[in-house]
């Protein structure tokens, strides 16, 4: 019932993922969320997230960030860690995942999504066909809104990780 919003992957942070060996893998393009995946909601890039962005330059990685968000918050965001990016995304609609990977010249079989919500984010993801990576949120501090959706991933989360301890 619950298995159309498992993730591929659920790791504790965007900063512990395997980024090397996801281009092993033939990935080319990562499309990010950023509130509360990369830095807490609202906050500006910071230190890691700029340079997590050159690393993932470095490794060959094209990156877009895709948000929810308006332009005046994702924008100085984008160029602070020198990565593309949509804003009102619209997620969980595929659009804003296909705009993205337009922009980066990528496709379904290799980019890699990475975000903190399963309803928005993870959903949005497996909708457009994309291999997905759930984080854990950086700040528990949140929108009410989300706060709400969060009540309701708990659920869907503990299936997830009984399933995943089962296989």
């Amino acid at each position: 019932m619950f298995e159309r919003f498992f993730p591929d992957e659920y790791l504790d942070s965007a900063y512990v993922v395997n980024y090397e060996k996801l281009y092993q893998e033939g990935y080319r393009g990562i499309l990010f969320d950023i509130d509360n995946t990369l830095v807490p909601h609202g906050a500006p890039a910071d230190p890691e997230a700029i340079r997590l962005f050159q690393r993932l330059r470095e490794i060959g990685f094209s990156c877009c960030l895709v948000s929810n968000n308006k332009k005046k918050r994702v924008e100085p965001f984008a160029t602070s860690v020198g990565a593309r990016f949509i804003e009102m995304a619209a997620k969980p609609s595929r659009k804003g995942y296909e705009r993205a990977m337009k922009r980066l010249g990528t496709d379904t079989g290799n980019t890699v999504f990475i975000g903190d919500q399963l309803f928005t984010d993870i959903w949005g993801a497996k909708n457009a066909g994309l291999r997905n990576i759930l984080v854990k949120p950086i700040n528990p501090k949140e929108e009410i809104q989300i706060v709400l959706k969060r009540y309701l991933e708990k659920i869907v989360l503990h299936f997830y990780t009984k399933e995943e301890k089962n296989s």
